[in-house]
């Protein structure tokens, strides 16, 4: 018993001198508590159709692995929010790069998110006079907003699901990249996604263009001696739905080429994405960067769990 014996006879007395009216304050206490508890409950009402609230690319957005989409992160409604998290890997021959990030989707309208970015030189940064596994680390903050269309429920309709989103970077090698041209370690990408999804025909498509100065996405910095203006670049998505939890499809994204130390190429992928519920998918890729400062060929396997509410 969790009262003790000497507070035993003053509870008893309150019990008896207490009015009514208190007594049934005292019992709806609970009752109350629990209705707060359903109510935060079922804003995470997950009532989206699986997949599409997409993955989370390596700076965090919802969409492909590459590619920002016009869809909203999560599995949120119009009448609830979204959370999820997500721990991406990329290995290439001469490098590797790991993002965790988070994002939350709110009522189907607006999506933040936050990726940290950890890109390895391994054993490129000793041929570089860095140091052997000389690492680059990047913060991403992200908001994106729909502005028009369903791509859910208006299929009726020619009209895509249009987004505009944001998302600001800072890299920590500020040093680094003024030696190597760039102009600065800070940058902010500007876009506008359209997607489409073809419910008969099990297919999703987006096109999105980019506003940017990053370098490899920002890890090289932004901006540099060939180039310091803004660039307009390409992302563009299409994938399969070979039933409600299996995915496959490809992607390619431009990118501008600023920097005169290397000649920067754009990005594909090839992706499989598994969602085993609504609260856990894993997506599997190969994916071809192209060219990263002095080594060419850069293609290897991207792999990607996410996990939410």
């Amino acid at each position: 018993m969790w009262i003790r014996e000497g507070t035993l006879l003053s509870l008893t007395l309150f019990c008896i001198a207490a009015p009514p009216a208190a007594l049934a304050g005292e019992a709806s206490a609970p009752a109350a508590s629990g209705s707060m508890l359903d109510s935060a409950s079922s804003m995470f009402d997950e009532g989206k159709l699986l997949a599409t609230g997409g993955v989370s690319t390596i700076e965090g957005a919802g969409g492909g692995g590459l590619a920002a989409w016009a869809l909203i992160s999560g599995y949120g409604t119009r009448d609830g929010v979204g959370l999820n998290a997500h721990f991406t890997y990329v290995d290439l021959p001469d490098y590797a790069l790991w993002s965790p990030g988070v994002a939350i989707d709110l009522f189907d309208r607006v999506e933040l998110s936050y990726a940290h970015q950890t890109f390895d030189t391994e054993h490129v940064g000793a041929q570089l006079g860095l140091g052997e596994g000389y690492t680059i680390d990047q913060d991403i903050v992200g908001a994106k907003v729909k502005l028009v269309g369903d791509a859910v429920y208006d299929q009726d309709s020619w009209l895509p699901q249009i987004a505009v989103g944001v998302e600001y970077k800072h890299n920590d090698r500020d040093v680094l990249i003024h030696a190597i041209g760039g102009r600065s370690a800070d940058g902010t990408d500007f876009y506008i996604a359209a997607t489409r999804l073809f419910l008969a025909e099990s297919l999703l498509v987006d096109a999105t263009l980019r506003e940017t100065k990053a370098n490899q996405f920002g890890l090289l910095g932004f901006g540099g001696d060939r180039n310091d203006s803004y660039s307009t670049e390409f992302e563009g998505s299409a994938a399969y739905l070979f039933s409600r939890k299996f995915a496959l499809g490809a992607e390619i994204r431009t990118k501008p080429d600023n920097l005169g130390i290397a000649h920067e190429d754009a990005a594909w992928d090839l992706f499989a994405a598994y969602f085993l519920n609504k609260n856990l998918s894993l997506t599997l890729a190969y994916a071809d960067l192209g060219n990263i400062v002095i080594k060419d060929h850069q293609q290897g396997l991207y792999l990607s769990l996410q996990a939410g509410i």
